[in-house]
């Protein structure tokens, strides 16, 4: 039969007409509820195709009248770190859909401690969320609880660290071994000629901080080997066991001990450990690459410590897993598992110009 198109709104009580059923019948239908025989249901269905009727998910949903709670499981951490701006991003995406009665709750976890995450994701289950975005921890501690989750129906947005056998709703981050190959390219473009450089890094007794720091040293030294295998490579820990007082003393004894390095990087948020330290000991010659515009990296761009930073866009990737909730929850539609986000690349000539908040 040939699809005939109507022209402005279509009413329930003209699609009843069309196909031959009641109005209530239709109702039913449309909001997929019992009580239809197989032969109205396929009536509807007709004549639903032939009228090229598209439901309006957002008057749907909210005339649904129902409350949404997300909650979002991420590192405990300091105020202007990369984590604050995942928060603000996912304040903002909630805000956004404040009329479909969107609440959100952020929980904190010791990033170096499956005690905590466990207690927490606990806790988390505990208030029965209707979705959940989560931090990972270790794959076997976290897999305890995405089965759970899984069993319960609740949807859950995997942040920062890929776990694909995890099977979430999505992900959203970057693909860290691309990226760690990134920045050794770039960082050697800097200087082919270099023989040593140093890697700051940053673990509590011995571990860095979480699997994606990992992935993109991995991917770092895969480029070195390929390209600059005879390139001496460093290591410097700035220990989170340690006091922080310490921090310079150590790099002040790693620099006097290698004055031929002239280039570091590291592949966690806090490369202004080092870039303060040239700065405060006037070491024009050494600069550091490292990851994430919190406000302390940019100033030491800014001051030319610290040569690159590759953004990971924190408050995009927050408010974009709070959408895909909504989508997924609200409005029912489909969403995309894996979304990786841009590898960026800010030097002092354009880390002003780099746009934070350009969702919504």
């Amino acid at each position: 039969m040939q699809r005939i198109m109507e022209t402005g709104k279509i009413r329930i009580k003209d699609i009843a007409v069309r196909a031959g059923v009641s109005v209530g019948t239709v109702d039913r239908v449309l909001h997929d509820r019992p009580n239809v025989s197989p032969k109205a249901l396929e009536k509807v269905k007709q004549a639903l195709a032939e009228m090229d009727y598209k439901p309006n998910m957002y008057a749907s949903a909210l005339a649904y009248n129902k409350s949404y709670s997300f909650y979002c499981i991420i590192p405990k951490h300091e105020s202007e770190a990369y984590w604050a701006e995942v928060e603000e991003g996912v304040e903002a995406a909630c805000e956004r859909r404040r009329d479909f009665r969107i609440s959100f709750k952020v929980m904190y976890y010791n990033r170096f401690s499956t005690e905590t995450f466990s207690k927490v994701m606990n806790e988390c289950m505990r208030q029965k969320p209707d979705g959940v975005i989560v931090v990972p921890s270790e794959l076997e501690v976290t897999k305890r609880f995405a089965d759970q989750m899984h069993e319960e129906q609740i949807p859950f947005v995997l942040l920062d660290s890929y776990m694909p056998d995890l099977k979430p709703l999505s992900f959203y981050g970057q693909d860290s071994f691309c990226s760690g190959y990134f920045a050794a390219r770039m960082l050697m473009m800097l200087t082919p000629k270099e023989k040593e450089i140093m890697i700051m890094k940053q673990t509590s007794k011995g571990k860095v901080a979480s699997k994606q720091q990992e992935n993109r040293e991995t991917g770092f030294r895969h480029y070195m080997k390929d390209h600059f295998p005879k390139v001496v490579i460093h290591e410097v820990d700035l220990s989170l066991d340690d006091n922080p007082k310490v921090y310079d003393s150590v790099l002040e004894n790693f620099f006097t001990a290698h004055p031929q390095i002239h280039h570091c990087i590291t592949f966690n948020s806090k490369a202004y450990l080092v870039g303060n330290f040239l700065q405060k000991s006037n070491r024009r010659d050494v600069q550091i690459m490292g990851y994430d515009m919190v406000p302390r990296n940019a100033e030491c761009v800014r001051q030319g410590s610290i040569s690159f930073l590759i953004a990971q866009h924190g408050y995009m990737q927050g408010y974009a897993c709070i959408e895909t909730l909504f989508n997924a929850i609200v409005l029912k539609k489909e969403v995309d598992p894996v979304n990786y986000m841009p590898i960026e690349l800010m030097t002092r000539e354009n880390i002003d110009f780099y746009r934070r908040k350009n969702i919504g």
